[in-house]
């Protein structure tokens, strides 16, 4: 955010429940929440991306597997990667999609916790300023839905980056790409705000693990590729700042692959409802799983080692990654 007087939440931690408020506040920063860990110093949660189809193409069926995984887990905390509303996001704040693509379908005990959610595309192509009204925690308060953020733990810092505006035919072609652009205008200005508050957050990030989480692909092997335009903006920010894990939605799949040139993992978790059988381009280097179909990711953290999971529909582990590296030094 360019530096002015902004509306932010300030979170206060209870009971480790988390309640929020607004205040204003003169900042050049991303909008920062804390989350507390575990009484044994871990932390743990579960990623989906493009979902919401009122229960259908197995929307439903992966929403109960999370439930069981997230019990196991006992996880703090949901992340979404966007795309949250098919086709065309939400109305306005009164859609009943919000409901009948939310409410009522991530109805387990476990997923009963805090949801970070970003925007996708499609989420764009509707009332975007809906998805990020604070009236949608009024009707369920699991929901924190902004364009960019920032997420501190005591062992993990997670990096929440609109990367919607960055891709160059959303613009370029309005006619097929029609998306609510209010307080994103004029774009130039915006983009090089976001890129520097993120290259400030990460420079300024003491935690020994840092993700940042966003809708479109950086390294994929699935229908869209890559982003080009991630690519080349984001991608070197993450790797100057020692990023250890981009995770992302848009493909429609479940996909891991390790970077060839500097530790980051690219993970997507696309799979929430509706996948993309077999639309899967030639392997890459770096390419490690790869699976058309309908899941989620789970992740563990300590200061120490991190485990990253993939499930399909079933509940079927597929995948798994586990990094380990130094406590973090900052003296």
């Amino acid at each position: 955010m360019s530096m002015g007087f902004l509306w932010l939440w300030v979170v206060i931690c209870m009971n480790n429940i988390i309640w929020l408020s607004f205040v204003s506040v003169s900042t050049a920063e991303l909008q920062r929440f804390e989350h507390p860990v575990k009484a044994d110093g871990s932390l743990s949660f579960l990623a989906i991306g493009d979902w919401g189809r009122r229960g259908a193409y197995n929307q439903s069926q992966v929403a109960y597997q999370m439930g069981e995984i997230g019990a196991k887990l006992n996880i703090d905390f949901v992340i979404s990667t966007g795309d949250n509303f098919y086709n065309r996001g939400l109305t306005s704040v009164k859609d009943p999609a919000f409901v009948e693509s939310f409410t009522e379908i991530y109805t387990a005990k476990s997923l009963q916790k805090q949801w970070y959610i970003v925007l996708g595309n499609h989420d764009y192509r509707g009332n975007a300023l809906a998805q990020l009204s604070p009236v949608l925690r009024k009707i369920d308060s699991r929901w924190l839905c902004l364009r960019s953020f920032l997420v501190n733990t005591k062992i993990a810092d997670f990096f929440f980056i609109d990367t919607n505006p960055f891709v160059d035919k959303y613009f370029l072609r309005q006619k097929h790409y029609q998306h609510d652009w209010r307080g994103v205008l004029p774009r130039k200005q915006y983009l090089s705000n976001l890129l520097k508050d993120l290259d400030f957050a990460l420079r300024n990030s003491s935690a020994n693990w840092k993700v940042v989480v966003g809708h479109h692909t950086i390294r994929s092997i699935g229908h869209h590729g890559d982003t080009k335009e991630v690519v080349d903006q984001i991608l070197p920010i993450l790797e100057a700042n020692n990023v250890d894990a981009y995770i992302n939605g848009h493909d429609h799949c479940l996909e891991h692959i390790s970077s060839t040139s500097s530790q980051i993992q690219f993970l997507t978790s696309g799979g929430g409802s509706k996948a993309w059988k077999g639309d899967i381009k030639m392997k890459r280097d770096g390419s490690k799983f790869y699976y058309d179909g309908q899941g989620f990711l789970s992740a563990q953290f300590t200061e120490t080692d991190a485990e990253f999971a993939f499930y399909d529909v079933s509940g079927t582990l597929l995948h798994r990654l586990n990094l380990s590296k130094l406590l973090y030094d900052s003296m």
